[in-house]
């Protein structure tokens, strides 16, 4: 009976506007829904590109390590080491005396002789003869006549002294006298060693570069935003009526337990909403759902209804997410304005008594 009351006012309150297009040959007792023939919509994803790729350049630091060496701190020299002379001692026999030799001399010896010396050469020479007596010449040289006379040659003898023996020496030996001396000879001659002086070492401990500063090029990848939109498949608009059960007109309770001040969806509510609403919106097909969500009266009326709306929208969005078409959903939030009870501001209530407040429920309504 409180089907068909409820019914019933649903189709006066609806009189007016759908006087001219109410069901026809409608059954006592029973809900009908008006439905337009939705649209038919399909939904495509497109990936949106929200931000290019990019570069970034990171500059990373030159590293470095401690290396320990060695280093020569002494250069290699050489020192040179003179080995002297080394000697021996030896005995040396020596002519102290020479021998000589004394000379006895034998004089020369003479004797006496006589030799003739030509004092005068033999010559010849022209003489004038005596005057002849007959002579008719009164010149008395003209009547002389001239003989070539000759003359001998002139001796003397004189006494001279003849060498019988000449002087001669004779030699009588002188014998020679020796002495010893003793001297160094030399065995070794001295000599330069050159030796080698290492050079010297010390281990110094340094930091090198192990890898110099680079920069390391890093490619961000462009983000991209999956969209979901409804791409039209098929035209709507005819409007029919459909009969529904009565008890889907009315608010239904849908209890998800929402956490305190939360908005957000539990996995125990998805599934909730899997069970309940799903299998209503597919088997009422071109009928509209409203979804509505309630407060308690605690708290400001402004943070109530805004949290009821959310709450609201967090289901229709679940519902879109499934595939139902978002001309289908309505999401209303009352806040604290259709309290079930007496527990409005300022009346003490128990915790129960406000937890009936706090609700979310669904119906189907006209289209």
């Amino acid at each position: 009976m409180k089907k068909l009351v409820l019914s019933m006012v649903a189709f006066a309150t609806g009189l007016g506007m759908f006087a001219q297009d109410l069901p026809s040959n409608p059954e006592p007792g029973k809900c009908y829904v008006r439905c337009t023939t939705p649209d038919i919509y399909e939904n495509q994803t497109v990936d949106i590109q929200v931000s290019p790729s990019y570069k970034v350049l990171r500059s990373v630091p030159a590293t470095f390590k401690t290396v320990t060496e060695e280093v020569m701190v002494k250069d290699a020299s050489k020192v040179l080491r003179v080995i002297p002379a080394t000697y021996t001692t030896e005995t040396v026999s020596y002519t102290s005396k020479q021998g000589g030799s004394t000379i006895s001399i034998s004089p020369a010896t003479f004797g006496s002789d006589t030799q003739s010396i030509q004092i005068k050469p033999a010559y010849a020479s022209w003489e004038l003869g005596a005057p002849a007596a007959n002579c008719a010449s009164s010149n008395p040289d003209d009547c002389r006549y001239w003989c070539y006379k000759g003359y001998p040659a002139e001796y003397t003898t004189i006494s001279i002294t003849t060498l019988q023996n000449d002087a001669t020496i004779s030699r009588n030996p002188l014998d020679s006298k020796t002495g010893t001396y003793t001297k160094k000879v030399l065995a070794t001659p001295a000599r330069v060693v050159e030796e080698v002086i290492p050079a010297e070492y010390a281990t110094i401990t340094r930091t090198v570069v192990d890898q110099d500063a680079y920069t390391q090029e890093e490619v961000i990848p462009a983000k991209f935003r999956t969209i979901t939109k409804e791409i039209l498949k098929q035209k709507g608009g005819l409007t029919t009526w459909r009969e529904v059960d009565c008890k889907l007109v009315e608010y239904s309770a849908l209890p998800i337990n929402w956490n305190t001040g939360s908005a957000t969806l539990t996995a125990t509510a998805k599934s909730l909403i899997d069970n309940r609403l799903m299998p209503v919106l597919a088997s009422n097909e071109g009928a509209k759902m409203e979804v509505a969500s309630h407060t308690d009266s605690r708290g400001s009326a402004t943070s109530n209804q805004s949290l009821s709306e959310r709450r609201a929208q967090s289901v229709v969005n679940y519902l879109i997410s499934k595939g139902v078409n978002a001309s289908r959903l309505v999401a209303n939030g009352y806040g604290e304005r259709r309290l079930k009870n007496r527990c409005t501001d300022g009346v003490s209530c128990t915790e129960r008594e406000h937890a009936a407040n706090r609700r979310t429920e669904f119906r189907l309504i006209n289209n």
